[in-house]
């Protein structure tokens, strides 16, 4: 975030190009064609071809202003922060990039760079919240930032992100949510060898989870409602397969995980998987459910268990993210769509109906 006097200046010497993009225009409009206007570069900015975005639950959310009470949505709204593309132009002052590198862009475009999270490369922390990829303010054009159902982003260097050399750019762009969502906790809680560890959910953020977890080296157990899920979950690097409905086999595992990792945006009991935690063992909750969770005292108090939850990462964290999925060749598993297909691949998501994460083909939008 810019000091108040930066920003007028910089608004009042804004120059602007048009951008195609995909928007909705009301909770329940859908999304179309729709043009906005990006800034020309800075000194600091980098502008980016965007050639895939994937599609995270939460665009779904935001498009329909489901999260109103928290995140009120501003109309028009072109969601997409998994942004993976082109750099086509630089700023006079950029240092990292150049013209024909593949960058990245996730959650956030900005930030106050100031407070203690900032300081700390938590930027996602923010104190005086993080400038969001979409639906945040704006500080230099003014309105709301537009996201990456477009076929251009301009970006502060400083929040751009190198994809490395050899990953498929479309199955990289989840990662920039994704990925980092699922990476962040079980790097800040140090899963690795010797660990039993639990995802919730084999999504776009659990099967994200379940590549991490075993690459880290610990054993890792599925968490899923559907039995039919076992031979994927068993191909993504699951050691065991649990089906959460059956009480019998959940109960089988009371006090036997270390770590459990639940990516699960849908309503369910969290107190069936808090039971599953060791002594001292931890559960973080990186889907966000609409409505609050009823959870039990006496099973956080009984083994000095803990709850938490996480959000993204950081920049410097979510490069690390990058560079170490470029060592292991890691990527999402994705169907790639045109944008024209967006709307109905929104009532697919609500049917957990994609193997794992939708990504847009830009391509289709020029």
């Amino acid at each position: 975030m810019l000091d108040t006097e930066v920003i007028t200046k910089e608004r009042s010497h804004s120059v602007t190009f048009p951008s195609k993009a995909f928007a909705a225009r009301s909770a329940t409009s859908g999304l179309g064609p729709f043009t906005i206007e990006r800034r020309t570069p800075r000194a600091q900015d980098v502008q980016i071809e965007i050639l895939f975005c994937g599609v995270c639950h939460s665009d779904l959310h935001q498009v329909r202003d489901e999260w109103n009470a928290v995140m009120p949505t501003v109309y028009p709204c072109v969601p997409g922060h998994e942004i993976v593309g082109r750099v086509v132009k630089v700023g006079s002052a950029v240092k990292r990039f150049k013209e024909g590198d593949i960058a990245g862009v996730g959650c956030m475009v900005d930030s106050c760079r100031k407070c203690p999270s900032c300081l700390a490369g938590e930027e996602q922390f923010c104190e005086n919240f993080m400038t969001l990829t979409y639906n945040g303010e704006d500080k230099i054009l003014g309105g709301v930032t537009y996201g990456g159902y477009s076929d251009s982003v301009v970006v502060d260097e400083a929040y751009v992100l190198r994809v490395p050399n050899g990953l498929d750019p479309a199955g990289a762009a989840p990662l920039l949510c994704a990925g980092i969502t699922t990476y962040s906790p079980l790097r800040t809680w140090n899963v690795g060898k010797g660990q039993k560890v639990g995802i919730v959910g084999l999504g776009g953020l659990g099967h994200m989870g379940l590549k991490f977890a075993k690459a880290f080296g610990a054993h890792v157990a599925l968490f899923t409602t559907s039995p039919k899920k076992t031979a994927d979950a068993v191909r993504l690097g699951a050691d065991e397969v649990i089906v959460s409905t059956d009480n019998a086999a959940m109960q089988k595992y009371s006090g036997s995980f270390d770590f459990i990792l639940d990516a699960v945006s849908a309503d369910h009991d969290l107190n069936a998987y808090l039971q599953l935690l060791k002594l001292d063992g931890t559960m973080t909750l990186v889907g966000a459910p609409s409505k609050p969770a009823r959870v039990s005292a006496f099973n956080l108090i009984m083994k000095r268990r803990r709850l938490a939850g996480s959000a993204i990462g950081g920049i410097r964290e979510t490069q690390e993210m990058l560079d170490f999925c470029g060592e292991k060749g890691i990527t999402a598993d994705i169907e790639l769509i045109k944008i024209q297909q967006i709307n109905q691949a929104y009532e697919r998501l609500l049917k957990s109906d994609v193997k794992y994460r939708f990504v847009i083909d830009m391509a289709s939008l020029r």
